[in-house]
This record gives structure tokens, sequence and C-alpha cells, in this order.
């Protein structure tokens, strides 16, 4: 109760400078805003419980995997609400009303990231989506909690819930694109126009095979994590391709031994070349990054974005398709190219 009337004392202070600078705001309006702002709570953290399932502008609705509850956060993760979905549902628009925060529209961007990841590792992807002026959506979702086709109803989701925007991309990382293709066995929004999937296991990860023979490391990856293993009889064959264009960037060393002397041929230290190569690609290449580094690899950064809009992977050449006959790789491999230092908030 005492710190509740600090805030409102606090409230009622500031207010009066809001309400001047926004003459449409009234007093009350901004005293409610102000509290509700001191108020809010930043998250503890704990990215590996919850999953996205309702973006709008830079606030999300995100569903914890457990105890199944919802909490609303805006762009720097503070929590404004807790509860049922209808409860921040209904928060958000009291947001929207008191701040008047205009539709969304134009061209948006989900990003996808990995396994072990959360969405802040797609920081440098998404600065530079915004500069070209798409709208970047940093998804996130219990990667180590949940099956990749689980994933994919998170992601599902988030798409239906970006209401306003014309166009949708998606970006996806390493296990994201698999969580991407599972998305597309059941699912399809006629808005979606192209998809890069970088370093992802197409085929499985041959690294994946290795470690999951120790126990441990198999409880830790969780049931997603235990389906990235190279098995003609699981999960990863049986999913389809995207259902609009989409292009392959890989991590490369551009020699045979490849990053990681346990796998085999060229591969980024987790992921071979030949894995992420999948049959009706529109275009593909290589970097010379390694597994986690690509994100922030100017070179696939820069691939990434003229795909999207251009479709085309290099300004150098013509797209690369990838069909039943494998491409010569010279023919698709970029010079080494430095990476931006990584955001402070990876």
């Amino acid at each position: 109760m005492r710190w509740f009337c600090v805030m409102a004392i606090v409230g009622g202070l500031i207010a009066p400078a809001i309400a001047q600078e926004n003459p449409g705001v009234s007093l009350a309006s901004a005293i409610q805003r102000t509290v509700e702002d001191e108020l809010s709570m930043k998250t503890l953290g704990g990215g590996q419980f919850w999953g996205d399932v309702v973006f709008f502008h830079g606030w999300h609705i995100q569903q914890n995997v457990f105890t199944k509850h919802y909490r609303l956060l805006d762009e720097h993760d503070n929590r404004h609400a807790s509860g049922t979905l209808e409860q921040c549902r209904e928060k958000l628009d009291q947001i929207k009303g008191d701040r008047k925060l205009p539709p969304m529209s134009g061209r948006g961007v989900v990003l996808v990231h990995g396994i072990l990841r959360s969405s802040k590792c797609m920081n440098a992807m998404a600065e530079t989506l915004k500069a070209a002026g798409y709208i970047p959506f940093q998804f996130d979702y219990p990667s180590t909690q949940v099956s990749i086709p689980d994933a994919a109803e998170y992601l599902h989701q988030t798409i239906e819930s970006l209401a306003g925007i014309e166009e949708l991309s998606i970006v996806a990382h390493s296990m994201g694109g698999l969580v991407s293709r599972a998305y597309f066995a059941e699912h399809h929004d006629p808005r979606l126009h192209r998809v890069v999937m970088l370093a992802t296991p197409n085929h499985g990860a041959e690294l994946a095979d290795l470690v999951h023979q120790i126990f441990l490391v198999r409880a830790a990856a969780g049931p997603g994590g235990r389906q990235l293993v190279t098995d003609a009889k699981g999960l990863i064959p049986s999913l389809p391709v995207p259902k609009c264009e989409f292009a392959i960037i890989a991590g490369a060393r551009n020699n045979p031994a490849g990053w990681n002397p346990l796998i085999p041929g060229d591969d980024d230290g987790t992921v071979t070349v030949a894995s992420t190569r999948l049959v009706g690609a529109a275009d593909f290449s290589t970097v010379h990054a390694p597994h986690t580094s690509i994100l922030r690899n100017r070179a696939a950064i820069e691939q990434t974005l003229r795909f999207l809009s251009e479709g085309r992977l290099q300004a150098d050449r013509a797209a690369v398709a990838i069909t039943d006959k494998p491409e010569p790789m010279a023919n698709v491999t970029s010079p080494a190219a430095p990476s931006p230092a990584p955001s402070a908030q990876e």
C-alpha cells in the first residue's frame, strides 16, 4: 500500500507534464499511464519457458509452457499484465487506446531463432531489416521444452496475430528453419512471400547424432533437440518445403574439413553444408562463418535482405536453384566477410 501511494504521488508530479506535451490526453489518463508504467515489472528471464502467441508493434503476449498462463510484455520485456489470454488482450487493447497506437501495416519479417537461443540473437538481423523498411517480429519459443511441431503452433498463432501486415516473410536460424517447415505442414498464410533459412539442418545434424548419445545432453535438448538427428524415419524427412519462395544460406569454412573435424565435409561446426541443402530452394549460398556467428555475419545479413527484396541472394549472379542435381559449390560460395560487433543485448 505504501509503495502504491508513492507511485501515485510520482504520477501526480509527472503526469501534468505528460498531459501538457500531449493535448489529447486528459490529466486522469496521464496519471493512470504514469502509475502503470512505474508498476510494470521487468521479467526475470526464463525465456526457455515462454512462447509468443500475439504481436502488436513492440508489444507481445507470451504463454508459459508449464503453467499455460500468459503475460503481456512491452518492447523492453517489462511485464504489464499476467493471467489469461483474454486478460492480456484486454490490457493490450487498453494500452492501444490510451497511447493511441496506430494499426500495423507494411512488410513484416518473423525472425525465428534456433535451439537454446532467444530472439535477442537475431538483433543484428532485425536492425538491418528495420533500416530497410521492414517490420521485424523477433519471435520467441521454448526451444528446449517442446517438439518442433509444437513450436510451429506458437509460430502459427504469432503469424495469425499480425493483423494489418500486408506481406510477411520468415528468416529462420538452425532449428528455427525446421520449425518454419513444420508450420507449413499444417498451416499457410497467403501473405507469406519468402523464407530464408540460415544454417538449418534440413537433413538432420550429424553433431546431434554424436552428442545425443550422452543422456544428459538428450535430456537438456528436450523433445525438439532430440528430433535434430539424421534419422531416415524421424521427423525431419517428413517435413514439407515452404509453400513460398525460399533460399538457404549455409555457414562454411570453404575446405573439405570444415570447422569441426568430428563431422564429415565442410560445415559450420554444427551443421554440414550438405545437410542445409533442400531441393526446391530458389537460391543457395555459403558464407565463411561458424554456426552461431552467421547471424552477425555481414554477408549473410546482406544476402538475406537481398533475397527478401529481389528474390536472389547475391548481387553479382543470378539465383542458383537447388534441383535434384547438386550445384557445384564453387558457383555458390561467398567470400569471407567481417561480422559486425554483437549486440549488447545478446
